[in-house]
């Protein structure tokens, strides 16, 4: 998921519509469980999930480990993701960029100096540099500079040590996973397991890597085929900030697509290329979503698009979004969820310390209590417990 974070309905009316479907861990069962005056998710937003196959079939609200779980391993590795499976997430998510030889790669960025110890690496000195991505300026290392025989000489690390000291214990422990490494893991988990393992892929960056002749979408499809992800209810979701990369998976394969949000006031960046004046508050209008529902089966929004933060930051009143969006028969997904005081809204806070928990228990109940239908966090356990508290409260 990308830094880009950041009628009216009533909070308090949403707890009667919300489904019981499964257990908060999948591995342990899909019993579902029916409460006294419960509609279940099919019913509440007509063809919703619910017994249809596919994404409809997963546990609502649904719980996304935010690449990985990012709050207790550096993200994108695949302890991070192991991690996220032991801990029962619904779904992982996998963020996507290229090598120089074409090769996809799970990383947050394609700026991998905050994410790996490249920088310790005096044989790659000559190839910091300085970019324009998607408009902002950056000095690093970056992934399509490199092959993959020598990205995997690097080893991963936390991108926030200030913040997640504990962290920092697993630098070095893993390296950059391709995405087909991913791919092969999670059909031995499933294995395993006996049932899929559920992933969240993101095309990062798709026009820019389109303009160096790495598009994303082309090697992206042919590895789900590969792997028998790129059907209508194969267990993954195809993501992205950029409306036409989904448009282009929709031609490609037909596994479920969401469309990413940002802040209000901007634009997508193929919008910016293309000289299209919309921003994403003309998206999250009724006629914008009808829009993407004509290639998407769900949005991403930020989760100040769903409620609003007062001046304070403090959350305000929700906003229609959620009504709005299964009006035109979308899913919502939206990111991100993280314990810390510094990430939380500040009604949330506790104490001091911005690197202390909070009130994660009591975030996590408002934004269910709007109807969304899953959402990502960084730490995938507490997102359980508090999905399990909303369901059986």
């Amino acid at each position: 998921m990308a830094t880009q974070e950041s009628g009216q309905q009533q909070p308090g009316t949403s707890r009667g519509r919300r489904a019981v479907l499964g257990a908060a861990i999948l591995g342990a069962g899909t019993a579902v469980v029916g409460l006294p005056g419960v509609a279940r998710a099919d019913e509440r937003h007509g063809g919703g999930h619910g017994g249809h196959g596919g994404y409809k079939d997963l546990p609502v609200p649904t719980i996304v480990a935010h690449r990985g779980t990012s709050g207790y391993r550096p993200e994108h590795t695949l302890g991070s993701y192991q991690l996220a499976l032991d801990m029962g997430a619904h779904v992982i998510e996998q963020d996507v960029v290229p090598t120089k030889d074409g090769h996809l790669v799970c990383r947050h960025e394609n700026d991998i100096t905050a994410t790996t110890d490249v920088s310790a690496h005096p044989e790659f000195a000559s190839r910091k540099t300085t970019k324009s991505v998607d408009g902002a300026s950056l000095t690093g290392w970056f992934t399509e500079d490199f092959t993959l025989a020598e990205l995997k000489t690097l080893r991963a690390k936390e991108r926030i040590p200030g913040t997640r000291q504990h962290n920092t214990l697993y630098d070095g422990r893993w390296d950059v996973p391709t995405l087909e490494e991913v791919l092969k893991w999670a059909d031995k988990q499933g294995r395993k397991r006996g049932r899929p393992i559920w992933l969240h892929i993101e095309t990062k960056h798709p026009t820019y890597f389109r303009k160096l002749g790495l598009g994303l979408e082309e090697p992206l499809a042919k590895l789900l085929r590969r792997y028998g992800r790129h059907k209508k209810n194969s267990a993954n979701f195809l993501q992205s900030f950029e409306p036409s990369s989904i448009q282009r998976l929709a031609k490609l394969v037909s596994a479920p697509r969401v469309v990413l949000l940002s802040t209000a006031n901007s634009r997508p960046w193929d919008f910016v290329e293309a000289g299209d004046p919309r921003t994403v508050a003309d998206l999250i209008k009724p006629e914008g979503l009808k829009w993407m529902a004509g290639f998407a089966q769900g949005i991403g929004p930020t989760l100040d698009l769903v409620i609003p933060k007062k001046p304070d930051g403090s959350l305000g009143t929700p906003s229609t979004l959620v009504k709005d969006a299964h009006a035109a028969g979308l899913i919502l997904h939206p990111y991100t969820m993280r314990n810390e005081n510094t990430f939380l809204p500040t009604n949330f806070r506790k104490g001091t310390d911005p690197n202390a928990y909070g009130d994660a228990f009591g975030a996590f109940k408002a934004y269910f209590e709007t109807g969304i239908d899953g959402l990502f966090s960084d730490n995938c356990d507490t997102a359980l417990l508090a999905r399990e508290d909303f369901v059986n409260g």
